[in-house]
This record gives C-alpha cells, structure tokens and sequence, in this order.
C-alpha cells in the first residue's frame, strides 16, 4: 500500500477538480478545467454532460504528463459531484438533452403536483420536493418534452456519468441518490413508490453502493492511455456536500462544518436519520456506511456582503468589514436589523418569496452599521439552521469554518457567538471534496483501514470560542429578527403575488 496513490475527481458547477494523493494522504499534484452553465431560458440552468467528460480527459492527461510515475501507482479512484443534477441516457448509452442542474428552478409545478402524487413523499424521502432535486425535473421533462421521456433508459447524477464512461457501469452512492427524492433516505434503499409516481422503475436508476465500497472498475483502455498498468478500483463516491464532510473530517455525531460561501450551509454527521423536511433542513445518507446527515442551507450568505459593499459605495468586501471591526462595541445595539433573504430562503422557511431588508434606520445609521447588519443577519440565518437541526434531534459540538467568509476574523467571533459554538479553521489548502472523494477510494481499496484511521480532522490553523457577553446581547436582537420576518412574510407573498400578475 506504501507506494499506492490515489485520486479524488470532483465535478463541480464551475470546474472539474482532481487531487492526486499518496497512502500517507499527501497531496502530490491537483489539476483543474473549467465547465460553464448555460441558461436558455429564465430559470434554467443546464450543462452539456460532454463538458464534464472533457475536462475530466484533460486533467487526467495533465496529471498523466506532469506526474507519470505517481499516476501509475494508482490504486483508487473516487468521485464527488454536484448534486441533483439530472442527466438522461437511451438504451445505447448516448446522452438524450443538456443536464438540467441543481440551481434550475423550472421544477416549481411538478413539486406540486409530485406531493399530490405521493401525500408520503416527506417521510419517504425525509426532504420537502423542491425544484433543485432530481425527481421534479424528470416529470418536467415528461410534461414538456415527451418523446426524450419516452426514450429514457437511465437516468445518472453528474458524477455518476463519469462513472459509466470511466467504468462501463451504472452505479452511484447513498449520499448523492438521497438528493434525488427517489430514495428512502431511512432504508438507504430505492423507493418503489417515489419511482413510480415519475413513469420510472429501478431499471431506469443505478444500483446503489455505500460511498466506500467498490463502484466499478477503470476501463483497461483508459488506464493504458494514462500510463496505469494495474487494475484501478472505482469507489461509491458521494455527493459534493458529504465528500467535503469526509475530507474535514465531519464523520462523527456532534461534527459539522459551516460553509460561508455565496450561500450558507450548516452540516452536521450523525449516526441516525433525523428528519425535519417542515422547517426545510435536508436529510441525507452520509457518504458512510450507517451514517446520515442534516443541512440547513441559506441561500444568500457572503452574497450579502458583496451586494452591501456594493449598494453602500464600499471599496470592496473587505474594506466593509474593516469599518466593521472599528465599530464601538456599544454602538452594534443600535444597528439596523436584516433580513438575508436577497434569493429567498431555505432553511427554516422554504419559502422563495421572502426578500431582504434593512429594519430600523435612523439618521446617525451609518455605512459601519449597516454592514454590520449584515454580518449578523447571516449568522442569524445560521442559528436558525442549527434551531431546526436540533428540533429534529441533531447535535452539533463544534463546526469547521470553511469558505470565503470564513477569512474575516471578525466574522467568525461574530458567528461563534451567536451560534454559541467554537469553531475551527483549517491550515489545509485542500481541505474540500476532492479530498474527501480520493479518502473514500483508500478506504474503498483498502477494507483493513477504518473510518477513524482515514476520515482524520485536518491541523487547525486558528479556534474561535463563543464570547459570553457578545452572545448575551446578541439573543434578544435575534429574537426580534425571528418576529421580523414573521411580521413581514405575508407582505413578502403579496408582493410576488402582484409581480406575477
């Protein structure tokens, strides 16, 4: 196993990201391509599957030329993908229409109409239907275009599309199927309802594999044109959320991670299904075997800050968040309130109408305060996602920071407090789904190693404790940002009722 290598390929909305690591989890070279998303229409957001297998070709080429001899030790490969993305196969294998992705929203209809096919779907699956996941989006296409419908032989997330052009086979894992609505998320098995309620049966979806087991092979051709002349194992992989899990380490109950990118997610590991698709937290199998997951996910988050930085004259975000930090401690009570709702909202809320705002401007509010309103507002929406994970019984002991948020200190003292957890950050540059996609395949291809031994939390460069004093004060305002909305979401429907006339 010492001279071993392995590869975690993650296919993301922007990019195609491979990490070539070593037994020893050294990283020993990554490669990267970039994919674009197209949007035909208003709402849609698609994706040439050809794409994703270019850039995947031209990584791996890459790899082959900068770092033959590491390459060729390869014994494991595994997969990570956006989710919920669908992609469309006839009986030879060839792709039928562009993947619809999991950002298209034309899906709104057939959520409807799916929850009246199955009055159980939410306990079923543990999820509410939205537009994002796959299930919807196949009953789009059988509404809209039926003679692809018809000529349906397989339907494939992303990455496991890869998978079949890298294997030959149809297969994918419990982590990705759960985004499908397809799968009894509890059972970790396909539902023979949820199928049928689409025109679909088990022959049409792949098998299903634990994210460490065997999921395939590589293609002999392949493995000589990349200069491998051993037997490749193909690992289950898992979905782009539970591969970063793994590789940060979040396998355990009480871990999670706190992702503050352009939108916000709050994921936490445990080991049973606990379930609260009300109050719109995501459910899902971990990529590991007896283990699920929740999300609380919010869809605007660093996107606040540069929208205020940009609204407000800012130089940028992070000169906003400097006059943050000089702030008078006394002077954040006078703050505005705000809501973070610039795209609507997930978690708790699920509702797509809700928008944001500013509440409590006086004449002294100045541009340090409102972007400070901002900050907190966030982490208002994040302590939200956490109330509605432990209402359905989930822990959270501590989170990783990760994401472009995640570098402003005084962010993350201000996130630490109202969640009133400590949290890390991590030294490692390659702390993300590849990462975790490539443990998956050493675990994959090497079954006397364990969970513990691989799935290790990476050196923290920096813990943030929650401030006692800071917390105090901050619970009254997000009481008052909880009756806000309240207040303002029957105004919110109005509105939308008005702009669609």
């Amino acid at each position: 196993m010492d001279a071993a290598t392995y590869l975690g390929i993650d296919l993301g909305t922007s990019e195609v990201k491979l990490l070539l690591m070593d037994a020893a989890q050294q990283v020993v070279a990554t490669a990267h391509a970039p994919l674009v998303v197209s949007r035909p229409h208003e709402h849609w957001s698609e994706q040439d599957p050809a794409a994703w297998w270019q850039a995947t070709r031209a990584c791996m080429d890459t790899l082959a030329r900068a770092h033959p001899q590491a390459l060729a030790a390869l014994h494991g490969i595994g997969l990570s993908g956006q989710m919920h993305g669908l992609t469309l196969l006839d009986a030879g294998g060839g792709v039928l229409r562009p993947a619809i992705l999991w950002n298209d929203t034309r899906a709104g209809a057939e959520c409807v109409e799916l929850e009246r096919r199955v009055p159980q779907l939410r306990e079923i699956t543990g999820n509410l239907a939205m537009p994002g996941f796959t299930a919807p989006k196949l009953l789009w296409v059988a509404q809209h275009e039926p003679a692809l419908f018809r000529r349906t032989a397989m339907v494939l997330l992303p990455k496991d599309y890869l998978r079949y052009l890298l294997t030959g086979d149809f297969i994918t894992d419990m982590s990705d199927a759960s985004g499908t609505l397809w799968l009894d998320v509890a059972r970790r098995d396909w539902s023979d309802v949820m199928l049928s309620a689409c025109g679909i049966t088990r022959d049409q979806v792949p098998r299903l594999v634990e994210g460490t087991q065997p999921g395939g092979m590589l293609r002999p051709e392949l493995a000589r044109a990349w200069g491998i002349t051993r037997p490749v194992l193909v690992a289950g992989g898992a979905g782009d959320n539970a591969a970063s899990a793994v590789g940060m380490g979040v396998v355990t109950p009480g871990s999670a991670f706190l992702s503050l990118g352009t939108s916000g997610v709050l994921f936490a590991a445990s080991a049973a299904y606990q379930p609260n698709p009300a109050q719109g937290v995501h459910t899902f199998c971990h990529a590991l075997p007896g283990q699920w997951h929740q999300m609380g996910v919010m869809l605007s988050a660093a996107s606040c800050l540069r929208w205020a930085a940009q609204v407000t004259g800012a130089a940028d975000e992070a000169a906003l968040l400097d006059e943050v930090a000089r702030l008078d401690p006394a002077a954040r009570a006078t703050a505005p309130l705000f809501l973070p709702y610039l795209s609507g909202e997930r978690t708790p809320h699920n509702d797509p109408h809700a928008s944001g705002v500013w509440f409590g401007l006086r004449h002294d509010t100045d541009r340090a305060l409102l972007g400070y309103a901002v900050l907190e507002g966030v982490a208002f929406g994040l302590l939200d996602c956490l109330l509605a994970l432990q209402a359905a019984g989930g822990r959270v002991d501590s989170a990783a920071l990760v994401g472009g948020g995640s570098q402003s200190a005084y962010w993350a003292r201000l996130l630490a407090s109202v969640l009133g957890l400590p949290l890390t950050i991590s030294g490692s540059a390659h702390v993300g789904a590849a990462l975790g996609a490539a443990r998956l395949a050493l675990l994959a291809a090497n079954p006397a190693l364990t969970v513990a031994q691989v799935c290790v939390v990476p050196a923290a460069l920096q813990r943030i404790a929650p401030e006692a004093a800071w917390r105090a004060a901050l619970l009254p305002r997000h009481a008052r940002f909880r009756a806000l909305y309240r207040q303002l979401q029957p105004l919110f429907e109005e509105d939308a009722h008005h702009a669609d006339q």
